[in-house]
């Protein structure tokens, strides 16, 4: 399928729509294992996204994204911001300037969970973002070796995210403020794993729009 710089910009800025929005649900999420900011440094970082590139237009997909990156890592507080901004930096290196498939969805995914990995040191099962990122890629994986076509592909991936996600409730924290409370961290959604749900459905949503 083919996502212009254009269309990417969209994606971005329903992105900051829904972080701006969701900001007290993140902050009440964080306040039960961590600062209680997550919710306000997302949409403070998301809506200067929005504002940078709003009016903006990109020779290429390379360069919007690379300055949303940019502008997370110079914005958002706390490990939220280098984490994001190292993720989309690194998309920024590697994304098509306009024809994707399946592989440049997993290649992308890829890129993420590797630069996440590298920076905040975790690994799935310690409650953290990876853990709805690790089970979306997994399921763009799986479902090129069934031949799903692209539209299920990435329906499989917001689902299997969405799982992720609600799978951090019974998890330790084991990374970050969280896991000073031990035990404690048990029963509670990781805020981090719910914002990258959040933005891993908007994108899913948006591009799956864009093929009916």
């Amino acid at each position: 399928m083919k996502v212009t710089s254009e269309k990417i910009k969209d994606i971005f800025i329903k992105i900051a729509d829904v972080l701006i929005e969701n900001k007290n649900y993140l902050t009440e999420l964080d306040a039960a294992i961590g600062d209680a900011d997550h919710g306000i440094n997302m949409a403070r970082g998301f809506k200067k996204v929005k504002e940078k590139i709003e009016d903006d237009s990109f020779k290429n997909n390379s360069d919007l994204v690379k300055t949303v990156a940019m502008t997370l890592i110079s914005t958002v507080g706390g490990a939220s911001g280098p984490l994001y901004g190292t993720a989309f930096l690194n998309i920024s290196k590697i994304i098509p300037d306009s024809d994707f498939d399946i592989d440049s969805f997993i290649k992308i995914g890829e890129t993420v969970i590797e630069g996440i990995q590298k920076l905040g040191k975790a690994q799935r099962g310690e409650k953290t973002m990876l853990d709805t990122i690790i089970p979306a890629v997994n399921a763009l994986r799986e479902s090129k070796v069934k031949g799903l076509s692209l539209e299920r592909a990435l329906e499989e991936c917001k689902k299997a995210a969405e799982e992720g996600m609600k799978a951090t409730i019974p998890l330790l924290a084991t990374k970050g403020r969280a896991s000073y409370l031990g035990e404690r961290s048990k029963g509670h959604q990781d805020p981090g794993a719910t914002s990258s749900y959040l933005i891993i459905k908007v994108i899913v949503d948006e591009l799956i729009s864009e093929m009916e």
